[in-house]
C-alpha cells in the first residue's frame, strides 16, 4: 500500500496538538541533513517519546541514530517534485500519473506526507561509538540506485543487513510506530499510514509549523 493511495488520503485528522519536541540530547542525531533551523531534529513529543522507549529495547551495543525528523512543506515539496522529474527524464514513457504514483514509493505527496506533520523520522542503527550498521543500503538510497534493496523486505542483501533490520524493526514496533515498506529507514507514529495500518480512524497528527 503506497502513501498516495486515496484510502490512505481519506484518513481524516484529529489534531491531538502535540508540540514538536528537539531530538538533541536525548536521542543520537546525525547531521547529514541538518538544516540552519535545526528543523530536522524535531519530531512530535508523542513520536519521540516511543524512540527513546525503542532506544531502551534494543540490544546491547545497538543505538537508534536518528537521521531527519520534521520537514517544512516547501522542503516535502521539493524533494517530491526533484525525485518525481528524475523519474519522468529516465522513464520517459511514463504518464504524469505514472510518475506521480512511482514517486511516492520513495518520498510521500505533500498532501499526505508524516515528516510535515513531525509524524515520521528516518533513522538508523550505530554503535555505542557512532560507527552506522551494515543495513543493506544507505538511508535515503532510492529505488533505482538500489535496485529495489531499499525495501523493507528485500532479498538482495545480506543475511547481516536484514538482521540489523530486524533488530530495528523489532524494537520500533514494540514502541508503537510502523515502517513504510519501500524505505527500511522511513517509521512513523500518529499520521495517516500510521492510522491505516493500525485500524485506527483517524490520525492523530496533521501538518504543522516549526
Amino acid at each position: 500500500m503506497l502513501i498516495s493511495d486515496s484510502r490512505v488520503a481519506a484518513i481524516p485528522v484529529r489534531e491531538n496538538g502535540e508540540p514538536l519536541a528537539d531530538v538533541r540530547g536525548r536521542l543520537r542525531l546525525d547531521d547529514r541533513l541538518a538544516d540552519a533551523a535545526g528543523a530536522y531534529a524535531h519530531l512530535r513529543s508523542g513520536l519521540l517519546a516511543r524512540l527513546e522507549k525503542a532506544e531502551g529495547l534494543l540490544p546491547a551495543g545497538y543505538h537508534l541514530l536518528i537521521v531527519e525528523g520534521y520537514r517544512p512543506i516547501a522542503t516535502q515539496r521539493r524533494y517530491f517534485e526533484e525525485y518525481r522529474d528524475e523519474l519522468v527524464t529516465t522513464f520517459p514513457e511514463m504518464s504524469p500519473g505514472e510518475a506521480h504514483v512511482a514517486a511516492s514509493r520513495y518520498v510521500s505527496p505533500v498532501e499526505v506526507a508524516p515528516h510535515t506533520a513531525g509524524a515520521a523520522v528516518d533513522l538508523t542503527l550505530c554503535s555505542p561509538e557512532g560507527v552506522e550498521y551494515d543495513m543493506g543500503t544507505a538511508v535515503n538510497d532510492n529505488p533505482e540506485q538500489s535496485d529495489g534493496a531499499c525495501y523493507t523486505g528485500a532479498q538482495n542483501i545480506t543475511q547481516e543487513a536484514r538482521e540489523h533490520r530486524a533488530i530495528l524493526g523489532a524494537a520500533l514496533e514494540e514502541a508503537g510506530l510502523i515502517n513504510y515498506p519501500t524505505e527500511w529507514w522511513h517509521w512513523s507514529y500518529g499520521d495517516r499510514y500510521w492510522a491505516f495500518t493500525t485500524g485506527n480512524s483517524f490520525a492523530l497528527y496533521g501538518p504543522t509549523g516549526f
